[in-house]
């Protein structure tokens, strides 16, 4: 993080002139080699068609996760606590583990400093759902899930 003059600013394309208004100095974020950045988007250099076509795909990427998700759980429990079953390992991973990713994910950031360190949090979370998912989760196949009623 470093100031500039404002003029500088307003020639880099970091800010207009109408945000600059009367300020001699700028504070401005540096990634190495990847040069000064302002923390305002420019809503004229945005690709919207491929923003969309992103943000699709991940949707699509979404549902094929959710469906499978909510078959396993049904079929993983007795028929008799199978809502309570199904409904609490879902919400705690979806609402606390998923609702608490944004703010986690910001705040290591910002305790270290780099923007990406914040991505451990999802890469921690998904190996520990693969390794307890591979050691709890059964195939049910064959079992009677109406035995124990």
């Amino acid at each position: 993080k470093t100031t500039v003059p404002a003029d500088k600013a307003v020639t880099d394309k970091l800010l207009t002139k109408d945000e600059a208004a009367g300020a001699s100095e700028i504070t401005v974020y540096n990634i190495p080699g990847g040069g000064a950045f302002a923390m305002t988007a420019d809503p004229a250099a945005i690709n919207w068609p491929m923003t969309i076509g992103i943000l699709f795909i991940l949707v699509v990427f979404v549902t094929m996760v959710y469906g499978p998700i909510a078959a396993i759980l049904v079929e993983m429990f007795p028929t008799r606590i199978r809502y309570t079953g199904m409904s609490l390992p879902y919400h705690i991973g979806n609402g606390w583990f998923g609702g608490l990713l944004p703010a986690t994910v910001f705040a290591l950031s910002a305790y270290k400093g780099d923007i990406y360190y914040g991505l451990w949090y999802p890469v921690v979370i998904a190996a520990m759902s693969l390794v307890i998912g591979m050691i709890f989760v059964r195939d049910t196949l064959g079992t009677d899930l109406h035995g124990k009623d």
